[in-house]
């Protein structure tokens, strides 16, 4: 019993550590950035992050709203509320599942390769070379991914929301004839600035926030051999994705779960 306590406790304290090591790297980073030399390497990291993630927001996005859009309309018709989809299908992206499913995209495709990439330069001993140097590694490696993701993930779950949107348009409209005027008008006369579109941002940049933090200390604080960074880049997915989810519903019942 006493060598199991020793156990949880020795991994408590290493778990502790490691997040008030992360914390102490992130808030260095993020306070290195913008910086008028760096915006290259903020601009490199947006291309890297941002714009080659599009191809996948993009398809998943039309094929998500596209299913959502045939769903909704096939229950919905039992009923004759077929003009409801259009409301259906925007609630549910703006609000849930456009930054959720846009979260573990870009965890999955944007977290692994930050955590790739800086772990492949940790066992190349990049980093060491840079402090030899007098160049600082947070601020010229993980400052600009940090605030590439921030900038990206919400921009890219936009994108998502708008492709899932005309994918369901598609759908419902063009293909199972449903109202165009019904479509549009109802989301129009109930999608609300600021308690779908609004918190819905909020959550993307929460995202964001947790999955580029993870994914660059993963990479900082990797083994540096070709098994350490493969269970880094694999930690980084994973615990990634839990978080997304947990946060979802952390700040869905604070943002919706008022009851009375």
């Amino acid at each position: 019993m006493i060598d199991f306590l020793q156990r949880l406790g020795a991994r408590t304290l290493e778990r502790m550590s490691n997040l008030g090591r992360a914390s102490i790297m992130w808030a260095t980073a993020l306070w290195g950035l913008p910086r008028r030399g760096d915006y290259a390497l903020l601009i490199r990291q947006i291309y890297s992050i941002g714009v080659l993630s599009l191809v996948i927001i993009v398809l998943s996005g039309f094929s998500i709203g596209a299913v959502i859009a045939l769903q909704f309309y096939t229950q919905l018709a039992r009923f004759g509320a077929e003009d409801a989809v259009g409301l259906g299908l925007a609630l549910v992206l703006l609000r849930e599942l456009g930054p959720v499913v846009t979260g573990l995209l870009f965890a999955g495709r944007a977290g692994s390769a930050i955590t790739a990439e800086i772990g492949l330069m940790k066992s190349t001993e990049q980093l060491s070379i840079m402090e030899m140097m007098g160049v600082d590694p947070l601020r010229r490696i993980v400052a600009p991914r940090l605030w590439a993701g921030l900038l990206c993930m919400p921009l890219l779950t936009a994108i998502f929301n708008v492709v899932a949107i005309y994918g369901g348009m598609v759908v419902a409209v063009e293909w199972l004839g449903a109202d165009p005027g019904g479509f549009w008008s109802g989301m129009q006369d109930a999608v609300e600035l600021w308690e779908d579109l609004g918190k819905g941002t909020i959550k993307s940049v929460v995202f964001a926030l947790v999955i580029t933090w993870i994914a660059v200390f993963q990479g900082y604080d990797t083994v540096p051999t070709a098994e350490g960074i493969g269970r880094a880049t694999t930690r980084t997915v994973v615990m990634s994705s839990v978080m997304v989810l947990a946060l979802d519903f952390i700040l869905t019942l604070g943002m919706y779960g008022d009851f009375e």
